[in-house]
């Protein structure tokens, strides 16, 4: 493959993937793989009690991740970029996004972490018998009817963080069939919102109008979601250097593009996702039996459905126990660079004892719905007899990040019997080899699997997705002979001695739970 040509001829798909914690760009040539990518970081803050970020935020994060990509590609190939054969692009799914006619925010972004719906997440479980998290955007929507909010009378529309960043670059109000099901519930029947639930809504509550008029349009992968023009060309790259018409592809979460990313898009196919936050989906054979609130119903970017547990908190926790352990040695004058820091700490977990010890944790940074928290508090719990040292500090940290994606799980495959043949893994949890994958199939109770593509995450994932704009195949052929076809990957089976002391680990941790809410209640009346 000569890149610089590819470069050169627009023969290149850009993905872009906005995550809660960095804003990510890979670009991939006509082998799939990627050949430059670019990043921003950013954070979430927690404003009057919402977890948001700003549309300047927003508009700021996506042009400097695209300068960053533009400056590698220059770097690396003595070249600049002007042309795009196709685009796509991604975020972290749910939230709330409301608009009026003009294009104009009425109100603060919602992100997934915000936890202020459990009374309309229930009512509408209840109305739809169909599980609707609090994450999910008809679930605020809901809590500004029953508020009245002052704006609603100007409601025109109802957006994703990804539907949004989509329509400021293209100027359509569409959404991908797995970003639109962290909207509302889904008819695979149909690849659209369930009518039934739209009647159901629009018959109960008084919105300013019907609830489809306000949600965006449904795509597969593989249709056309529009074109880039001229101002959302100038958007990504204010020199004015790439060129406008290029198509997009339906603009998806990161649910969606972690299944692509890992090749789960058919049943019996499972990927799990861990960082800031962490979720673990299971590509059905057949509906559920009954809504769970543990379990949320989505869809893979072709329509199939999924079960997923989801958690809030993931990686944060020990992300902050790291950075306070930096803080130690750079105060003793000892530099040590991040990737060699975390893989010697997240090493000493392998020499841990199996149920860490005694050692106890909870990660709740924010509040966690699967387990009935709608704040967090993060804690560390020992008895005087634990066994408290470095490695089941680490081991205890890692478990702990996962516990609560268990309980979901739990559920899926214990009352349901769901058939799971691997569970492919990725994010920041598996980037220490071996490490994340042994505690995770401890946790999971079952082999992960890491391909040799995954640590290139979702913004890989929407960026195949645009390429697959140009493709005759269905989706599952494309993966499978295009991008697949010569995968290398390591999968680690669950020992009997770390499935035993993650059990241990887990009924502390399912019992302790009255301790963290006995925190979050004290900690809210200080």
């Amino acid at each position: 493959m000569d890149v610089r040509n590819e470069i050169g001829s627009g023969m290149c798909s850009l993905g872009i993937e906005f995550g809660s914690t960095r804003i990510k760009a890979i670009l991939i040539g006509s082998d799939k793989s990627p050949i430059a990518s670019g990043a921003h970081d950013w954070e979430n803050r927690n404003e009057n009690g919402i977890w948001t970020y700003t549309i300047d935020d927003i508009k700021e994060g996506l042009r400097s991740c695209y300068s960053s990509l533009k400056k590698d590609v220059e770097e690396k190939y003595g070249i600049r970029l002007t042309r795009l054969k196709a685009l796509g692009i991604s975020a972290m799914m749910h939230g709330y996004m409301a608009f009026d006619a003009d294009g104009k925010l009425l109100t603060p972004f919602r992100t997934w972490r915000n936890t202020i719906t459990e009374a309309e997440s229930k009512e509408l479980t209840e109305l739809f018998s169909y599980p609707v998290p609090q994450r999910w955007s008809i679930s605020h929507y809901l809590k500004e009817i029953k508020d009245g909010a002052e704006y609603l009378p100007k409601l025109d529309k109802i957006m994703t963080l990804a539907a949004y960043v989509h329509f400021l670059l293209t100027g359509k109000n569409v959404i991908g069939i797995g970003d639109a099901s962290g909207m509302f519930p889904i008819d695979t029947a149909s690849d659209s919102y369930d009518p039934k639930a739209l009647g159901l809504f629009n018959k109960k509550y008084n919105g300013p109008k019907p609830v489809e008029k306000l949600l965006p349009q449904v795509l597969l992968a593989g249709e056309n979601a529009g074109y880039l023009t001229k101002e959302g060309a100038l958007l990504l790259d204010p020199d004015g250097e790439l060129e406008a018409g290029c198509p997009l592809c339906p603009p998806e979460g990161d649910a969606g593009t972690g299944m692509v990313a890992t090749n789960a898009i058919l049943p019996r196919t499972g990927n799990v996702s861990a960082g800031t936050s962490a979720f673990a989906m299971v590509v059905l054979e057949h509906p559920l039996s009954r809504p769970y609130s543990e379990l949320d119903l989505v869809t893979t970017p072709d329509g199939k459905l999924v079960a997923m547990a989801h958690t809030n908190n993931c990686t944060g926790s020990y992300d902050a126990w790291f950075s306070l352990f930096r803080e130690v040695l750079e105060a003793m004058g000892v530099e040590v660079k991040k990737g060699k820091f975390y893989d010697t700490l997240l090493n000493l977990a392998l020499k841990a004892d199996p149920d860490c010890g005694g050692l106890l944790s909870y990660n709740y940074i924010s509040g966690e719905p699967i387990t009935g928290l709608n704040d967090g508090c993060p804690m560390n719990v020992r008895t005087a007899d634990s066994r408290f040292n470095l490695p089941n500090f680490i081991r205890c940290e890692l478990y702990t990040a996962v516990a609560a994606m268990r309980t979901g799980l739990d559920i899926l495959f214990d009352k349901e019997h769901a058939a799971l043949d691997v569970m492919n893994g990725h994010g920041g949890y598996f980037k220490t080899a071996e490490v994340g994958q042994r505690m995770m199939a401890a946790a999971l109770k079952t082999p992960i699997r890491v391909l040799s593509t995954a640590g290139e995450g979702g913004a890989w994932g929407i960026a195949i997705l645009a390429d697959y704009l140009s493709s005759d195949k269905t989706l599952p052929e494309y993966l499978d002979g295009d991008v697949f076809g010569s995968a290398e990957s390591i999968t680690v089976e669950p020992t009997a001695e770390d499935l035993a002391g993650f059990d241990s680990f887990y009924k502390a941790y399912i019992n302790g739970l009255e301790i963290e809410k006995a925190a979050v209640d004290n900690y809210k009346r200080v």
